[in-house]
């Protein structure tokens, strides 16, 4: 039990700088406290004490700001980092060396029963007020960004933002988007409608528009006032008449 508690503090310590001594730690990281108060109330959770294990949830939840339910299953070293607002659901799944920031919430999207909130593989971090909703997986060392709404597993070494959430970065290496089909906004499908009406009008034209050909029309009015001036030129002498 100690060996897990030293371990927790130094984890806080590793990642957070603002982290500069032990006694500060202890005395001013709810997350830490969350999570030793969850693991007691887990430990109820699994001895039948469903009550019990729900009261002191609550009692964690009034002392930090942070709701874990009892029955959630927490790995080692969890960062919980400012942590108001943070909930994590009964069925939610976090593994070892996770870090989740202030109003994460781990939660389902309806009242089915069995499974109905994340898994969060080794490694993962979460932005500030994401949402991650249903059975999902989020792969290992994946990333989710601040404000991002998650509806779909992530695959492993993956960087997600959006709402809906969609990949931006994997494995090191950066991710466009060209198919509005993979981003899932709700106006993709106007957008899909839009470049396909777009497409009709120019085969119909018979040609695609280029950047310039909007200007030709303009362009060709300026070439022949030019060559108007030059000719000018050859009949009045500038200031001649004065």
């Amino acid at each position: 039990m100690f060996d897990r508690i030293r371990e927790d503090i130094h984890s806080v310590k590793e990642r957070d700088p603002a982290a500069r001594s032990t006694l500060e730690v202890l005395l001013c990281y709810p997350g830490l406290w969350a999570v030793w108060i969850h693991r007691i109330a887990h430990a109820l959770w699994r001895g039948k004490l469903r009550l019990a294990a729900r009261f002191l949830s609550q009692i964690s939840r009034f002392l930090t700001g942070i709701e874990i339910h009892p029955g959630a299953l927490i790995g080692r070293r969890l960062f919980i980092d400012h942590g108001a607002g943070v909930v994590i659901g009964e069925t939610a799944i976090v593994a070892s060396d996770v870090t989740l920031y202030q109003g994460v919430t781990l939660g389902g999207t309806g009242k089915e029963h069995g499974k109905r909130h994340p898994t969060l593989c080794e490694g993962v971090f979460v932005g500030n007020n994401a949402n991650l909703l249903g059975n999902i997986t989020i792969g290992e060392n994946s990333r989710v960004g601040a404000g991002s709404v998650v509806l779909a597993d992530v695959p492993p070494n993956s960087t997600v933002v959006g709402v809906p959430a969609h990949i931006v970065y994997r494995n090191g290496k950066r991710i466009l988007v060209t198919d509005p089909h993979e981003i899932k906004d709700p106006l993709s499908d106007a957008l899909i409608a839009l470049a396909a009406r777009v497409e009709e009008l120019e085969t119909f034209c018979g040609r695609r528009a280029g950047p310039s050909e909007p200007f030709a029309a303009e362009e060709a009015e300026r070439a022949a006032y030019r060559a108007e001036l030059e000719r000018l030129r050859d009949y009045v002498s500038m200031g001649e008449g004065i």
